[in-house]
């Protein structure tokens, strides 16, 4: 499979140019489907996460990240594209429901995927507010949600650095967010807000990151 060979390539170059530790593996499913709600503080989130789980890992990530670039890039870029990612077109309303679609065929299907409810790197190391597709993805896969917290990557690799640096590497899984109280609630749009803000409080308090009840998108913006 393409993934386990990406993986296999990949594997032993970024071990030995960071330290990675795992924590809370035993709170991931070891089969059918299930969601990652991961914190996101840089573009190699994507990079390091799989490398301490047995099971393969689909994201869905913004469409620039498979198009190649400075060398970090291309490399992120090989991964996304050989390991049968997702890509998300985030300007594109229509496509972003179809990445959704897809998203969720993954998860039907017994897979693993992990998505960044925030929709966008965090601007400066705090946890931002979740969009509502990670809650409809939930709910209406009926799959359980574990929340991320993924630590050290943005020393890694900062926003506007080309150059990767060496430094500690932390994935923590925690346990899985208790949505039955909202079952069936997937096309209720304040169910969707409310399940949103719930996994968005269970990262924080595996990340232990300051939350913050805006977009980060909104954030950027403003420069």
């Amino acid at each position: 499979m393409m993934y386990e060979h990406v993986k296999r390539l990949s594997g032993p170059v970024l071990r030995a140019a960071v330290r990675l530790e795992a924590a809370g593996l035993e709170n991931v499913p070891r089969s059918n489907g299930a969601i990652l709600a991961s914190n996101h503080l840089s573009i190699v989130d994507s990079t390091f996460l799989p490398l301490v789980l047995d099971r393969q890992v689909t994201f869905m990530a913004k469409s620039e990240y498979f198009a190649g670039g400075p060398w970090p890039m291309r490399i992120i870029s090989s991964f996304m594209q050989g390991s049968g990612q997702v890509p998300v077109d985030r300007e594109n309303q229509r496509a972003a429901v179809a990445s959704l679609d897809a998203c969720l065929r993954v998860v039907k299907d017994g897979g693993v995927f992990c998505i960044y409810p925030e929709g966008t790197r965090s601007p400066d190391g705090r946890l931002y507010r979740a969009k509502t597709g990670v809650a409809w993805l939930a709910l209406t896969s009926g799959a359980p949600v574990v929340p991320v917290a993924m630590s050290g990557t943005d020393r890694v690799l900062p926003p506007r650095r080309a150059i990767p640096r060496p430094a500690k590497v932390k994935v923590t899984f925690g346990r899985p967010v208790d949505l039955s109280a909202y079952e069936g609630s997937a096309g209720d749009a304040r169910a969707r807000r409310a399940v949103s803000d719930l996994i968005t409080r269970s990262i924080a308090e595996v990340s232990g990151q300051e939350y913050v009840p805006v977009y980060a998108a909104k954030v950027k913006e403003q420069g």
